[in-house]
């Protein structure tokens, strides 16, 4: 993944996954929900690829 993410979407993502309760500054779980919500898009993406081309 590249690492140039424009200013403004690193802004959007870093305040979604913001927690001042936790030690490291950010909501773990709504992380990890955050990422696996955005890998099941890609997996019905990929998929559907992969229909077309059958």
């Amino acid at each position: 993944m590249p690492d140039n993410i424009p200013d403004q979407d690193y802004r959007r993502i870093e305040a979604l996954i913001a927690s001042d309760a936790s030690p490291v500054g950010i909501d773990a779980k709504k992380t990890h929900v955050l990422i696996l919500h955005k890998l099941n898009e890609i997996e019905r993406r990929l998929d559907a690829i992969e229909q077309k081309q059958k």
